[in-house]
């Protein structure tokens, strides 16, 4: 039987070992998941929302200790892994206040004495969630589908397996009845036989697209409704107008947030020609300047990346890109010594068909493309098969704005900022980097039925 390990990636150090479910404990996991459906679904919103306050005052009271466990297990610094554990208090109070508003009868005008819409929660809810916010990804997912009265079984990546553990716990201590959030320490193998089961209702996946591929193929033979949070290759377009200096804070952030590591990290910076030289000059000053290290270490803004194969497939993409042409202003060579570090690194002017054109660079390379004018930028903003987030910068907002809101093909489009998520904000994407949302009201009601009561 498969064994998961955890590795501490700034030494390689095997931190622990955990032993995969076989399909007899998996079976248990989705009768007892099932089973605490039955009752939860009854339970008022009122008193379902209770564990997130909860788990919001648990998760604010080891915030410490859960960054400590972030850092250790998938190298998150310090300081980014407290902001993740805010982060998800945060979404928790947010469906606590919400939820029951959310999910009210809606009344609808017909030909009855009284019809309305209720919101009614399907069941058994398969989440998979990748490594990269170990936390914040299934909590995020977790919060509302719990508060919309479905129960959860949470597939997390087998590297973090004690961030996946810790959150059981969390939950169970926030009062989520037995069965109602269980880890599944599943083998990718065995997901389509729990897809497929008729004890699981619906699926969320964060990940790659083609996992997305893969899952949404399950899903769908099982007639089963799924979200797909996939990867993407965000652009930032700066215009000739652009404040500099923000735009290069604000690029030189959205592209570093947790190492690069990021679906909605700022991958491909798109600058027009009269703002280019100084644009990139000071970029690579700003790149510069960020301290790389352990992070246990207060002052590291910059840990490794969580695994050796993730910074072995980024080092091959920035090679292939520059033997295509790009050139290497910074970085580009992974250091030799322990743990899995790779530098700070910025290509600029890669050719149309590199990886750093057409791939998710997962790390911290930033790209710099520059654009002829403004129609040229919004169309290299679009060349891409990606659609998750996208930003620009002007000094003329409402222009901006218009771009965002009609020209940049991706499910968010920020204004003088980077693409972030926010509790109270729906969060998806478009073409390969999936369907559906989470977060906001949209997220809450991703996995109900929308059911129409008709009364004489």
């Amino acid at each position: 039987m498969t064994t998961f390990i955890s590795i501490d990636p700034s030494t390689g150090e095997r931190i622990a070992s955990y032993p995969a479910m076989d399909a007899a404990r998996i079976d248990r996991a989705l009768d007892a998941a099932r089973s605490s459906f039955t009752a939860w679904q009854r339970v008022d919103v009122a008193e379902r929302v209770a564990p997130l306050q909860r788990a919001a005052e648990i998760l604010e009271a080891r915030t410490d200790a859960y960054a400590l466990l972030m850092a250790r297990e998938m190298g998150k610094p310090l300081r980014e892994g407290r902001a993740e554990v805010q982060k998800c208090a945060s979404v928790c109070r947010y469906y606590a206040a919400e939820a029951a508003a959310m999910l009210a009868d809606q009344p609808r005008p017909s030909d009855a004495a009284r019809s309305y819409v209720s919101p009614r929660p399907l069941g058994v809810v398969l989440g998979i969630m990748p490594w990269n916010f170990p936390f914040w990804q299934a909590i995020r997912f977790s919060a509302p589908t719990l508060a919309a009265g479905n129960t959860v079984l949470l597939k997390h990546a087998p590297s973090v397996t004690g961030c996946a553990l810790a959150l059981e716990a969390l939950w169970h201590e926030a009062g989520v009845p037995e069965g109602g959030f269980q880890i599944l320490l599943a083998e990718l193998d065995q997901l389509p036989a729990v897809i497929a089961d008729p004890r699981v209702a619906a699926v969320s996946l964060t990940g790659s697209s083609r996992a997305g591929r893969a899952v949404a193929a399950a899903a769908g033979a099982a007639l089963k409704p799924c979200v797909l949070e996939l990867g993407g290759s965000d652009p930032a377009v700066v215009l000739a107008d652009a404040d500099l200096e923000l735009a290069v804070e604000q690029c030189a952030v959205g592209r570093l947030i947790n190492a690069g590591q990021s679906c909605i990290a700022t991958k491909r910076i798109i600058v027009s020609r009269p703002l280019r030289a100084a644009f990139e000059e000071a970029l690579l000053a700003r790149l510069a300047r960020l301290r790389v290290g352990d992070p246990r270490d207060e002052a590291t803004e910059l840990g490794p990346l969580a695994r050796e194969d993730l910074r072995d497939a980024l080092a091959r993409q920035v090679t292939q890109s520059v033997a295509a042409g790009a050139a290497c202003r910074l970085g580009g060579q992974a250091p030799s010594g322990a743990g899995w570090y790779y530098p700070v690194t910025l290509l600029t002017d890669p050719p149309p068909g590199s990886p750093a054109c057409r791939e998710e660079l997962f790390g911290p390379v930033a790209t710099l493309i520059e654009a002829a004018d403004e129609e040229d930028a919004i169309r290299l903003a679009n060349d891409t098969a990606y659609g998750l987030g996208a930003a620009i910068y002007s000094r003329d907002s409402a222009r901006a704005e218009a771009i965002a809101r009609d020209r940049l093909e991706a499910g968010s489009a920020f204004v003088n900022a980077f693409v972030r998520s926010d509790p109270r904000l729906p969060f998806g994407g478009t073409k390969d980097s999936g369907w559906g949302r989470e977060l906001g009201r949209e997220g809450l009601l991703a996995f109900t039925s929308a059911k129409t009561v008709w009364v004489a």
